[in-house]
């Protein structure tokens, strides 16, 4: 890439709050700004009599602070034409806002409202919990999300990291405002908190922002009990889900975030079963044979470990063919190397989806935020791609061969 261009990219700020709360801001030239708190509180943190609580939690902060009613949380973002939003990861929840630049100062003021002082009105949360529980039954009726849930509790086994993010039905009903209230006050502490904001601003007026409304939080500590999950045992299992077609995910355990080998394997998963119509898979599967509609390849890196997966839906009789052709790439990655030219290819290919995906603003404060919440970093993407420049076909098929190794493969069938 040319030192122009690595000259020329947008400055991004930094700063730690007494408190030790985060700050990060990536100046940008769109009136549209990305405002936001990402809090390092998860699945993996919950008791498994109350699984669902960070999920829970993440929408029950709409529905009233110490100072607004629920109704009033919406008109403060929808009346300046904002966009409020929310999700929950195994390992992080986040609440974000886009705004006009000019409009910074009060999505920051709402947002911490939302997040510091929540009050977890009764009737408001009953209702919320209705829809939670609807929102379980729109995903209970989709195989190919929720086969992401049963092959994670697979994966990490009796591990915090197997516990689905929706809770269960059961779970969700033990839910009180008094352990909804003790499990923010444990795991949003302020050392896990980050807050994030890109736009048309100046650092100054974005520092003066965040100490503004954020300074005063009380500094907090996390407990830090997270443990790293036990080494994975590949195993093969079914579940009857009276499905139409056979769904099949097979996959195992991966780098976590900040790995050395974390760019080798997400080129190598792009190779292999990206989004794109000439992956190895879909030209396999899909181009050659006609046996699915979709394969998809995935690999989500966690602070302490990660996993990876490869997804397909086909007809019965076809699902031997299919597991063959899937095992015999995996196999072929393992034990051959990429010519320079091909690798050239698929450098160039991953290269332009990841600067396809840079012009979405709103993945890339999202981004920022979670690099910074987890490894104090906060690479743009031309900076990523040097790194990807160097990587070589012999590190490629070092990192096929730990990672797609028989040993490292569960897999699970909705039959």
């Amino acid at each position: 890439m040319p030192k122009s261009q690595i000259n020329n990219l947008p400055p991004t700020y930094r700063c730690t709050l007494s408190n030790g709360i985060r700050v990060v801001f990536r100046q940008t030239t769109s009136p549209v700004a990305y405002v936001g708190l990402m809090v390092g509180a998860g699945t993996r943190d919950e008791q498994p009599e109350l699984s669902g609580m960070a999920h829970y939690i993440e929408h029950c902060v709409f529905k009233g602070t110490e100072h607004l009613s629920a109704r009033q949380i919406i008109s403060r973002i929808e009346d300046i034409g904002g966009d409020i939003n929310a999700y929950t990861t195994k390992e992080d929840t986040t609440y974000y806002a886009a705004t006009l630049s000019s409009h910074v100062a009060r999505v920051t003021s709402l947002l911490t409202q939302m997040v510091f002082a929540p009050t977890f009105p009764d009737k408001e949360t009953a209702k919320e919990l209705g829809v939670i529980l609807d929102e379980q039954e729109t995903y209970n009726d989709s195989p190919s999300e929720l086969i992401y849930d049963d092959f994670e509790a697979l994966v990490f086994q009796s591990h915090a990291l197997s516990m689905p993010i929706l809770g269960t039905r059961k779970s969700l009903k033990r839910i009180t405002r008094a352990n909804a209230l003790s499990f923010m006050h444990d795991h949003y502490t302020t050392d896990r908190i980050v807050y994030f904001c890109t736009g048309q601003l100046s650092w100054q007026t974005v520092k003066h922002t965040a100490e503004r409304y954020l300074a005063c939080i009380p500094a907090r500590l996390s407990p830090s009990l997270r443990t790293a999950p036990e080494p994975m045992t590949a195993c093969t299992c079914d579940y009857r889900r009276h499905t139409h077609q056979i769904h099949v995910m097979l996959g195992g355990r991966a780098y976590p975030q900040g790995h050395p080998k974390q760019l080798s394997l997400a080129l190598l998963q792009n190779i292999a079963a990206g989004g794109h119509l000439s992956s190895m898979l879909n030209l396999a599967l899909r181009e050659q044979k006609g046996l699915v509609y979709t394969i998809e390849g995935n690999y989500t890196p966690m602070s302490d470990t990660g996993y990876w997966s490869v997804y397909y839906a086909t007809e019965k009789e076809n699902e031997q063919q299919c597991a063959e052709l899937v095992s015999k790439t995996l196999r072929q990655l393992q034990e051959q190397t990429i010519s320079s030219s091909a690798l050239a290819r698929y450098k160039r290919q991953l290269m332009g989806q990841m600067a396809i995906a840079a012009e979405n603003q709103e993945n890339n404060a999202l981004a920022m935020a979670k690099n910074i919440l987890y490894s104090n970093q906060a690479p743009l993407w031309q900076e990523t791609y040097q790194k990807i420049e160097q990587l070589t076909a012999a590190q490629l098929q070092e990192t096929a061969q730990e990672i797609f190794a028989d040993n490292n493969i569960c897999k699970l069938r909705y039959i």
